[in-house]
């Protein structure tokens, strides 16, 4: 048996691939093994957003709202490339929350946190603006202020890269089966395509999201300190329905809220739902109901309704959300809660994780190893709250100003793909075909954009292995494709050529 890690960490969404990420660059030896793909259930599930939480303040949750307002420029100055300024515009409802309710909130949001690049929030009159056109004209005030966009599923593979790069495995593909707990180490046993095998570790996370009470089961754990709570957030795509770069927040008489949101050029991605689930999370679908209610909640505003057969797509995840008896799904706590089980004699520990939210990743990473550090006798400090992502180290963080660049340095790869590249990758584009001096060095183009090149980069490099990793998690270009490209994608995976050794 191999020598033991100081750390297995269980689940490569958000959450886990964080957490490796952090206690790596402390200098632990570090395993994170995902069942499936990285980010493949609830971390590419979400609304896309890094942001404060505006609603949350309804529900006086102040610690989780400053603490996600601070990370905002802490991720943007990370990642540039993946993660960028997004202006919201908040229409006054004349039948739902008044005026002064909403400057107050707004107040509050803006002064929770310090703020470098991002604006304050505003009022605006709708009349004749941009914002106003798609808008019934029955609203004529609206608020605007700040926050973030960000590709979700690519947040995740850059902290598993960043971690790999810092000396942890990651392991895809690789389910936990059992937890083993001995006086000093846990003994794992995990399943691959290849068989199972065990491996030894001084602490175990438990970042497994939907699945993490069966994490807890697996270790032989029969008590919980925390509870789990399983509620399902849906959204849908449709064509773009309105001019300009800023997204809409839009307030519904059951107290929720929707967001209308630009979506990869040409789409507008509209959600979300929060449902009650308690099925297999596995196997999470939309509902026609879902569909319903969205729709009917953004045709409430827009002058010209959105109907159901202009959707194009839509996705579903499950939150696994801290259960704080809350009636109300969308009122149940989005902060995270820790459950520390070291048996009760200092036995080696193991960590599950309730709730968070993809803004807070960073941080509830450095709280998680606040928990552990002392149980691994590491004392080396906190260190990512200044450090980039992979491909986020551009020049002061202008992104702009990098894709102008791009023109000189590769002018013979086509503007849509150069800013495409630039987008998901950063400064690593140019690991892409690095002696590449035409387009023909790509090889063969397998779809529409993405050639022979660029697949085995995400290969080779980003743990990808079939066409749903590719064209739904690294990228999205599933969305809209034709369905012969789609089939030329799965063929060229199915060559057995194209997999590494």
């Amino acid at each position: 048996m191999s020598e033991p890690y100081d750390l297995l960490v269980v689940g490569g969404g958000i959450n886990g691939a964080g957490i490796a990420r952090d206690a790596a660059g402390r200098g632990l030896s570090v395993l994170l093994v995902e069942k499936n793909d990285l980010a493949s259930a609830t971390s590419s599930a979400s609304t896309k957003l890094v942001h404060g939480g505006l609603r949350y303040l309804e529900h006086y949750e102040f610690r989780l709202v400053r603490e996600a307002l601070q990370e905002r420029e802490v991720l943007l100055a990370a990642a540039p490339h993946i993660i960028w300024p997004l202006t919201f515009v908040l229409p006054h409802h004349r039948g739902l929350r008044p005026q002064w309710m909403l400057r107050a909130g707004l107040f509050l949001y803006d002064h929770l946190s310090r703020r470098k690049k991002l604006p304050g929030s505003r009022k605006l009159s709708l009349p004749g603006s941009i914002e106003g056109a798609p808008l019934a004209d029955k609203y004529t005030t609206a608020f605007s202020y700040a926050d973030c966009w960000v590709d979700d599923a690519r947040l995740v593979v850059l902290n598993a890269l960043d971690a790999q790069a810092r000396g942890a495995a990651i392991k895809t593909r690789t389910r936990c089966t059992t937890l083993l707990r001995g006086d000093d180490l846990w003994t794992a046993t995990l399943a691959d395509d290849i068989g199972t095998h065990t491996v030894t570790a001084r602490a175990v996370v438990n970042a497994a999201g939907p699945w993490v009470s069966e994490i807890v089961s697996s270790a032989g754990i029969n008590r919980a300190a925390a509870g789990l709570r399983l509620v399902k957030g849906s959204h849908i795509v449709v064509p773009r329905l309105y001019d300009g770069d800023h997204c809409y927040i839009f307030q519904n008489g059951d107290g929720r809220i929707a967001f209308a949101i630009p979506y990869q050029n040409d789409y507008t991605l509209i959600g979300t739902t929060d449902v009650p689930y308690d099925a297999d999370p596995a196997k999470v679908e939309i509902t026609e109901g879902e569909i319903g209610y969205l729709l009917d909640l953004v045709n409430g505003y827009f002058k010209t309704p959105a109907t159901r057969d202009q959707v194009v797509w839509h996705y579903s995840g499950v939150r696994p959300l801290y259960d704080d008896r809350n009636n109300n799904a969308s009122a149940v706590t989005r902060d995270y809660v820790f459950d520390l089980d070291t048996g009760g004699n200092g036995k080696p520990a193991l960590l599950s994780i309730y709730g968070g939210k993809i803004t807070t990743y960073r941080r509830l990473a450095e709280h998680a190893l606040a928990k552990l550090c002392p149980y691994l006798d590491n004392h080396a400090p906190t260190w990512t709250a200044s450090a980039t992502l992979p491909g986020g180290d551009i020049p002061d963080g202008d992104f702009d100003g990098f894709v102008r660049h791009l023109g000189d340095k590769l002018p013979w790869v086509p503007s849509s793909i150069r800013a495409r590249w630039a987008r998901s990758y950063g400064t690593r584009l140019h690991d892409i075909a690095p002696d590449a001096q035409n387009i023909a060095d790509l090889g063969p183009e397998i779809a529409p954009g993405l050639y022979d090149a660029e697949l085995r980069f995400l290969v080779r490099t980003e743990w990808a292995t079939n066409t749903d990793d590719v064209l739904w998690r690294r990228s999205k270009l599933g969305l809209g494709m034709a369905k012969q490209d789609i089939a030329a994608v799965r063929n060229w995976f199915d060559d057995p050529a194209n997999h590494p050794m």
